[in-house]
């Protein structure tokens, strides 16, 4: 009897602690994320150098080495609220990058994305060497698997997914379910809780939350860019692809970053 009793009495004390914790716990629906994005630009260079231009690519890249950091980093943030979101630049973040070396469509990308997540409709900005496309189209929808590794990030516990998207392209994920909205950076949503670091290893490019601030955000703060030659996804990969059917074995790294 006493034993029952006190099972009893600590099933209850459980359940009314579990209660009070969920009653409790604080779910962040608005706010402005720092995310600082790191490009291996090492890596990114080496990839190009091939047999037909190692003679001049590579004393090139040897003299870049001398000169500038392994990683290039660059700020943007994600302004936020649970129904809508937009991915910046902000407009003094760097100059246009005219190294030719370290010239490089994924290290240089800079899209602005304003996502719509009761409508699941994104609207992109992408400037694309001297033109400028408004991308209207679906949210990118993605296969994610959930895992059981955490790590912090910005003062959350976050929990790793990982996916493929474009068919090649290897993505790793970490995300917070005490940020209760399911955005990110770019254009990669879909998972239960903001995606506060974000991985392409094999594209040796990165993007971390430095900074989450909690603050009311103005309806004027998300409004999705609007400068730009309306195309949805389709449209955009078809004048690309024309664009660049010269371009042999170099349009594909371009096609690929483009197309994220």
């Amino acid at each position: 009897m006493k034993a029952t009793l006190k099972y009893t009495i600590l099933f209850a004390v459980t359940f009314i602690s579990g209660n009070l914790f969920a009653q409790n716990a604080h779910f962040v629906q608005n706010g402005v994320i720092e995310f600082e994005k790191r490009s291996n630009m090492y890596a990114l260079i080496k990839k190009k150098i091939t047999k037909d231009n190692e003679s001049y690519l590579q004393p090139a890249f040897d003299a870049y080495k001398k000169n500038n950091p392994q990683f290039k980093s660059v700020k943007s943030t994600l302004s936020f609220t649970k129904d809508k979101s937009l991915y910046k630049w902000p407009e003094t973040s760097e100059n246009v990058n005219t190294n030719w070396v370290s010239s490089d469509a994924l290290a240089d990308l800079k899209n602005t994305i304003g996502t719509d997540f009761k409508t699941d409709i994104s609207t992109t900005q992408k400037n694309i060497y001297e033109a400028t496309y408004l991308v209207k189209d679906s949210v990118r929808k993605i296969n994610w698997k959930i895992t059981d590794e955490t790590r912090e990030i910005a003062g959350y516990e976050c929990r790793r997914a990982n996916a493929i998207i474009m068919d090649s392209v290897y993505v790793v994920a970490y995300y917070s379910n005490q940020i209760a909205v399911s955005g990110g950076p770019e254009s990669f949503t879909g998972l239960p809780g903001m995606i506060l670091g974000l991985a392409l290893p094999h594209e040796n490019v990165t993007w971390f939350a430095t900074k989450v601030t909690e603050v009311t955000v103005p309806e004027k703060d998300l409004l999705p860019p609007a400068k730009g030659k309306p195309v949805d996804n389709k449209g955009l990969q078809a004048i690309l692809k024309s664009a660049m059917k010269d371009w042999g074995e170099y349009a594909h790294p371009m096609l690929k970053a483009f197309s994220l």
